[in-house]
């Protein structure tokens, strides 16, 4: 089933199908999240973070709540990358100060084996429930995008059983038995291009996938161990969904962009480590580029906010092809308003870069 529903405002998916647009379109990761004090105050009635995510209708309002305060160009579902490890019955636990935590990593050839090919309207409904009911919320006025987790990011945590700031006990898997993670990675990937495909049937409009620990790789396992992987998902969504355009975000995966513009996705997200006019200079013909204004300005004068925008802006120049973003989510002790400011900001100023 492919996403037809007019759109009022479609300039996400203009860019990322090559069309022009009047103004530069921006959405934010985690635009949704802590640094709002209306999702602080659904959080406080929930008794976990799970809870929040597996509940269609609060997904649903938290989606919308930044849509009611700015004029961003999509949503993006609220969800997490770590569903699918959480309906293999991992165990997953989010805990305050430490992130998310499996009580059962997975570690042996064991482990891996018994792990299933998941069923997303059983196991995974309350994603597609939430997407359903968002899209309702929505009436047509900006796509949806949903998501996943690269296969190599959410192995990682599978492995590691928490998060890391080194993932030794994974990437020493990586080393000392490369066919049992490839294994694992081969199963991840399956489940995900089910989930995905499940998501964009229940509405997606778009899909990212988060490779946020891509960027601990070097060139020659990032090709082994999580590109080719993404390439496999893209493949498969293009086959079953040939106008559901693809961006894939790599943290630290400036190195591999001419890589990642090869895979067959539609846009790559930048960090901000990235320059964006190099980018465009060497790959911005084959793909849209997404990004990549680094988070902490946002903590900046609104004065400082308003250049480091004009700079992004002035460095991509003139005509389509950028999707404005950050470089990452922005973080929970953010003041809102400095996120108003930068999305008027894109919004006052990038219209003459499409005249």
């Amino acid at each position: 089933m492919q996403n037809k529903t007019y759109l009022q405002n479609d300039r996400l998916l203009r860019v990322l199908r090559g069309l022009p647009v009047d103004k530069t379109p921006i959405w934010l990761m985690r635009q949704a999240g802590r640094y709002l004090p209306e999702y602080r105050a659904i959080r406080r009635e929930v008794p976990d973070f799970l809870t929040l995510c597996k509940s269609p209708d609060l997904a649903c309002e938290v989606t919308m709540q930044p849509l009611r305060r700015f004029a961003l160009d999509a949503a993006i579902i609220f969800s997490d990358i770590l569903t699918i490890p959480d309906a293999f019955g991992l165990g997953l636990e989010f805990i305050e100060g430490e992130g998310p935590c499996f009580k059962t990593p997975v570690q042996s050839e064991e482990a891996i084996k018994a792990l299933p090919i998941l069923c997303p309207d059983t196991s995974l409904r309350y994603v597609m429930d939430a997407i359903r009911v968002t899209k309702q919320a929505l009436h047509n006025t900006i796509p949806l995008i949903g998501f996943a987790g690269s296969p190599w990011t959410i192995a990682a945590y599978m492995v590691e059983g928490k998060a890391s700031k080194t993932f030794s006990t994974f990437r020493a898997m990586m080393y000392r038995a490369p066919e049992l993670l490839h294994s694992l990675l081969s199963i991840l990937t399956k489940n995900i291009i089910i989930y995905l495909q499940a998501q964009i049937d229940a509405g997606a409009d778009s899909i990212m996938l988060f490779d946020t620990w891509g960027g601990l790789l070097g060139q020659e396992q990032y090709l082994k161990f999580s590109l080719q992987y993404m390439e496999t998902i893209v493949a498969a969504l293009k086959k079953t969904h040939p106008s559901i355009p693809v961006i894939l975000f790599s943290k630290n995966g400036g190195l591999y962009l001419e890589n990642i513009a090869a895979s067959g996705c539609a846009g790559i997200g930048l960090d901000w480590t990235a320059n964006i006019a190099e980018a465009k200079a060497s790959i911005g013909s084959r793909v849209v580029l997404q990004g990549n204004l680094d988070p902490a300005v946002l903590y900046a004068h609104p004065n400082v906010i308003e250049q480091e925008v004009k700079k992004i802006l002035q460095q991509f120049g003139a005509g389509g092809g950028h999707i404005f973003n950050l470089g990452h989510g922005i973080y929970p002790d953010i003041n809102p308003e400095h996120v108003h400011v930068l999305i008027e900001s894109v919004n006052n100023f990038s219209p003459q870069y499409h005249s």
